[in-house]
């Protein structure tokens, strides 16, 4: 058969074939798509829309080179929770925690710092289109990503475990429980496509656990805040998301912008990823395909500027997708085609009304459990990184830089609350921390020459 290894990015497959692979990606994607929004308070219709409208550009800005789905980012959540913390008034925090959404001028604001943060990826792109793949290593090496990775997980511990546990209230534990327990056993002996999707089974276990308890009249499901049914538009069952646009916010910028930083090393990884993947089947195909990890600029600028498309109308900022890669993977679909489709039916259940509606009607146990998991890993992920680049735990200015990120998110967060009052300013303490680790390990890598370390 024509097709029996796989597509390549530039094949399409039959139509039925191509709409069913669609439907797949948006599936894989839409768990941790949907989580960052309620985590974080973002409109949940909003969050899709934007992630289905920033493939669709990053699709179009590498010129239908890069097979890759954009979704929200984990990494950016403790920057927006301590941007809200120091820029909402007591009413809007209140309103916020008693919602589950934040209100539009606080997000406003946080899209403010999303597209600045583009700005980021962009600088890194342009740097590797001009000096090559390794200059962004020099500036940006393992021992400053890996750290502020860590400090990203640890700094919402104490958030996760806030959601999952009630005082006195024994059975939001039990379900925050059996949430976590569950999403960890799904995504450890689960294979194939159900292996791709431990969020959405756990979260479906967590529900399920929640209604038993809704038969004995302990109700743990949330009411739907009037603030999720703000459209611009509504027909039906169908609404087009309420998109709000940016506004300026010092505090934004300096907590959000830089943690583009931490999301580079994961975009650059999953280039090569793919490269691999791809090359293995046009051999087996016996074509040519173009080599996608010469595409490492292109990707970068393409992520940077979905960062802005999705910051300009009101979504998160986000990052390529791993599960959406492994899914191409298992499945041996790389065509650009499938991923354009994917995009378009994300952007058109964001209108879903009904669906959207039991997105909000989850159980903050339920989102608990899963945060215990999400925050954990993501920790994990920072230490994975240093591993993976071998990073020389005994080298001076190597563990100087990691203990000054580590204490300095860390610390901040749990002596400030998140906010690090310095020189007049209230610094987000994740910011603070790669901005002070990478001011450090440039100082550190001077020679008495004046010569940069390798």
């Amino acid at each position: 058969m024509k097709n029996e290894y796989g597509y390549l990015p530039n094949e399409t497959p039959s139509l039925g074939k191509l709409l069913l692979y669609a439907l797949q990606q948006v599936i894989v994607m839409f768990p941790a798509t949907v989580t960052v929004a309620l985590i974080t308070g973002f409109q949940v219709s909003t969050t899709i829309f934007a992630s289905g409208l920033a493939t669709l550009c990053f699709i179009l800005i590498t010129q239908k080179k890069i097979p890759l789905y954009y979704g929200s980012s984990f990494a950016y959540l403790s920057a927006v929770s301590a941007m809200v913390m120091a820029e909402g008034t007591a009413d809007q925090i209140a309103s916020w925690q008693a919602t589950g959404i934040l209100p539009t001028e606080l997000i406003s604001k946080a899209q403010f710092g999303i597209i600045m943060s583009g700005f980021v990826s962009i600088a890194a792109g342009l740097l590797v289109k001009k000096f090559g793949k390794d200059s962004v290593e020099k500036v940006l090496p393992a021992s400053i990503t890996g750290p502020v990775s860590m400090v990203i997980g640890l700094t919402l511990a104490g958030n996760a475990l806030s959601d999952a546990i009630s005082a006195g209230n024994t059975a939001w534990c039990i379900v925050a429980l059996i949430t976590l327990i569950s999403t960890m056993i799904y995504s450890r002996y689960l294979k194939g496509l159900l292996g791709q999707l431990p969020l959405l089974l756990g979260a479906v276990t967590g529900c399920i656990v929640a209604g038993l308890f809704a038969l004995f009249g302990i109700n743990l499901f949330r009411s739907i805040p009037t603030e999720a049914l703000n459209s611009l538009w509504s027909f039906g069952p169908f609404a087009i998301p309420a998109f709000s646009l940016p506004k300026y916010s010092w505090a934004a910028l300096i907590g959000i912008m830089p943690i583009a930083i931490a999301t580079i090393p994961e975009s650059t990884a999953h280039v090569y990823q793919l490269d691999l993947y791809v090359q293995d089947i046009a051999k087996k195909k016996g074509v040519e395909a173009d080599r996608i990890e010469n595409l490492l600029d292109k990707n970068l600028i393409g992520d940077g500027l979905c960062d802005m498309i999705s910051g300009l109308i009101g979504g998160p900022a986000g990052t390529n997708y791993g599960e959406n890669i492994s899914t191409m993977a298992i499945t041996r679909v790389f065509s650009i085609p499938v991923l354009i489709a994917a995009s378009i039916i994300a952007m058109i259940i964001s209108c879903f009304t009904p669906l959207i509606q039991g997105i909000y009607a989850i159980p903050l146990a339920v989102i608990g459990g899963l945060e215990i998991y999400l925050f954990g890993a993501i920790a994990a992920q920072g230490m994975a990184i240093m591993i993976d680049k071998k990073v020389d735990m005994f080298d001076s200015k190597n563990i100087a830089v990691i203990a000054t990120i580590v204490i300095v998110g860390i610390g901040g967060q749990y002596a400030f609350g998140g906010n690090i009052p310095l020189f007049g300013m209230n610094i987000p303490c994740v910011a603070g921390a790669a901005i002070a680790g990478i001011l450090i390990n440039a100082l550190l890598s001077i020679k008495k020459k004046g010569v940069m370390n390798e």
